[in-house]
C-alpha cells in the first residue's frame, strides 16, 4: 500500500479457523469493538445458534425413551419418534442460526414442545398415581431415576418455553435487541455494558434449573404475568413430584 492510500476502515467479517484460534486467540479478537466479548460480537451479527435448544430435545428424548415401561407405555416409542422427526424438521429448515423470523420453524418448534409436555405429563400422572397407590415400581433406584428423568424432562420444556416466549423468541430478540424484557437477567442490571450483553439458551435452561430446584425464582425475575405464571407451575410440579418420589423411596427403603 503506497503512503497516499488511506486503510480500508470497514471491519472484516472473516473469522479464523478454529485451529488458529486455539492457537492465537488473539486473531479471534482483532475485529471485535473494545467491550464486546467474542461470543456477543457473534451472537449480535448472526443470530442464536440452534445448537443449545436441539441437543436440549435430542436429551429429552432419550431421557423419555429411558423411562420404565410402567410410567411410560405407548408414548415411550411415539414421543421419541415424532419429536425425532421434528427435530430434524427445525434442523434442516433453521440451518443452524435463528437469524430471521419463520412462523413454519416457530409453530414446529412449539408443536415439539406441546408434544414433550404431553408425553412428560402422562408418564409424571402415571408415576404419581403409582406412588399415591403404593403399586407399581418396587426399587427404589428405578423409582428414583424415573422421578429424575421425568423432573430434568420438565426442567427443559420450561427451559423451552422461556427461551422461544422471552421478548418473542430467539429470532425476535436478535431483530429486535431493545424490546422490553418477560424475564429480567441480573446481566441486564449491570451499570456497564448492559446493552452488549443478550441471553441465549443455556440462560434459560439454567433459569428453568433453578425454578424448579428452589421452588422459586432465584436470579432471574419473571415480569410478565404469562412468567410468573409458568415460574409457579413448574416450581408447584418440581415440589409435587421430588416430594412423593423421595417420600417413596425411603417407605421403599424402610
Amino acid at each position: 500500500m503506497s503512503p497516499t492510500e488511506e486503510p480500508d476502515p470497514r471491519p472484516t467479517t472473516a473469522r479464523p479457523r478454529w485451529w488458529a484460534r486455539l492457537l492465537d486467540p488473539t486473531r479471534y479478537l482483532r475485529d471485535i469493538p473494545e467491550g464486546v466479548r467474542p461470543h456477543l460480537a457473534r451472537l449480535n451479527r448472526e443470530g442464536e445458534s440452534f445448537l443449545g435448544a436441539g441437543s436440549a430435545i435430542g436429551a429429552a428424548i432419550l431421557l423419555q425413551y429411558s423411562l420404565p415401561t410402567r410410567v411410560s407405555s405407548y408414548q415411550r416409542w411415539v414421543f421419541p419418534t415424532v419429536a425425532l422427526v421434528l427435530l430434524l424438521v427445525l434442523v434442516i429448515g433453521i440451518q443452524g442460526r435463528l437469524d430471521r423470523q419463520s412462523p413454519r420453524m416457530r409453530a414446529l418448534t412449539l408443536l415439539t414442545i406441546v408434544v414433550m409436555s404431553i408425553a412428560n405429563g402422562v408418564a409424571a400422572v402415571r408415576l404419581v398415581r403409582d406412588l399415591i397407590e403404593g403399586e407399581g415400581i418396587q426399587t427404589p433406584s428405578t423409582l428414583l431415576w424415573a422421578g429424575a428423568a421425568i423432573w430434568i424432562t420438565n426442567v427443559i420444556v420450561f427451559a423451552l418455553v422461556y427461551w422461544m416466549f422471552d421478548r418473542g423468541g430467539p429470532a425476535a430478540r436478535f431483530i429486535v435487541k431493545d424490546s422490553s424484557p418477560d424475564l429480567l437477567f441480573p446481566q441486564k442490571a449491570m451499570a456497564s455494558g448492559a446493552e452488549l450483553w443478550a441471553p441465549v439458551f443455556f440462560d434459560y435452561f439454567y433459569t428453568s434449573f433453578t425454578s424448579a430446584a428452589a421452588f422459586s425464582p432465584t436470579d432471574v425475575m419473571p415480569l410478565s404475568r404469562w412468567a410468573k405464571l409458568a415460574m409457579m407451575v413448574e416450581s408447584s410440579l418440581s415440589l409435587v413430584l421430588a416430594i412423593l418420589v423421595v417420600a417413596r423411596a425411603v417407605n421403599i427403603l424402610d
